[in-house]
Order: C-alpha cells, then structure tokens, then sequence
C-alpha cells in the first residue's frame, strides 16, 4: 500500500486551514513575529497559508493557480526594513510557533510526521529569510516546493 502523501495524512484542507490560523494567531501574540502584520496584510492572509502549506505537502496546487506560486509568497516577505536586526531570532521565533500551532490545530503527534513539518519549515524559514535583506531580487519563476516523508521533492 503506497504511503498517504503529508498532506493527507495531516487531514487535508481542514487541517492545514486550521495550522494556518493557530500559526497566525501565536505570530500576532509574538512582540517580533507580530510587526510584520503591523503593515497590514491581505484579509485572506490565512486562507492562503493554508493553500500554500497545503501544496507544499502534496495538496492541490490552489496556492500557485490562484495567488502567484512561490514567486509572490516571496515577495510579500522579501526586502523587509531592519531585517539585518531580526533575522535570526525572526526565523527561531517563527518555527517555535508552526510547532507550537501544530500542537493547538491538533495534527497528528506521529513523530516522522512532525519531524517532517519541521524539516520543512526550518529550511522554509532559511530561505525565506535570505530574501529579507532590502534590494534582495525575488525569482520570477518558481514552483512552490514540494515536500514529502523523505524531504524535499526534486521538481
């Protein structure tokens, strides 16, 4: 029997829709996490990290046909103003709370099923925050990654 993909053994939309909104309600509790939604974010804003997350683990691609793919998750977050000051501890604060919230949206407690989110968000984070220093170019093509129980998914 073939193994579920994560985002089906996770629950599917459900379950990443839930992540999502326990994830943005610890980083609006969070005094570093929170200043990025200070700016104002799109009123869908957890609806699309659902998607997004939800395609990165094996679910339909909603996220690249309706929001712009990787490219435009990118550049809402690149070229961020006084990044050289939260980087790191940005990035640390961030993955505590996508733990954290997998544990408040009541995913699985499998430990190869968390090691895998967490293997993912840690080089997610990585990357993300490479493109946080301002003049950083964001690609124009690129797919939204592909995550599975064995790492990432050549595209």
């Amino acid at each position: 029997m073939e193994r579920p993909s994560i985002y089906e053994y996770a629950g599917g939309d459900a379950a990443f829709l839930a992540l999502a909104t326990a994830h943005h309600e610890r980083c609006l509790a969070d005094p570093v996490l929170e200043h990025p939604f200070s700016h104002g974010v799109s009123p869908d804003h957890v609806r699309r990290l659902a998607d997004y997350w939800a395609e990165v683990f094996g679910g339909p691609p909603v996220y690249s046909n309706a929001y712009g793919g990787q490219p435009a998750m990118l550049a809402v977050h690149a070229c961020q103003e006084g990044s050289d000051d939260i980087g790191v501890e940005f990035g640390a604060r961030f993955l505590d709370c996508f733990t954290r919230a997998a544990d408040d949206a009541g995913l699985p407690s499998d430990p190869e099923f968390r090691s895998a989110l967490e293997a993912y968000m840690h080089w997610a984070v990585q990357d993300v925050v490479s493109y946080f220093p301002v003049g950083s170019q964001v690609p124009t093509e690129a797919p939204v990654p592909r995550w599975s129980w064995d790492g990432p998914v050549p595209a």
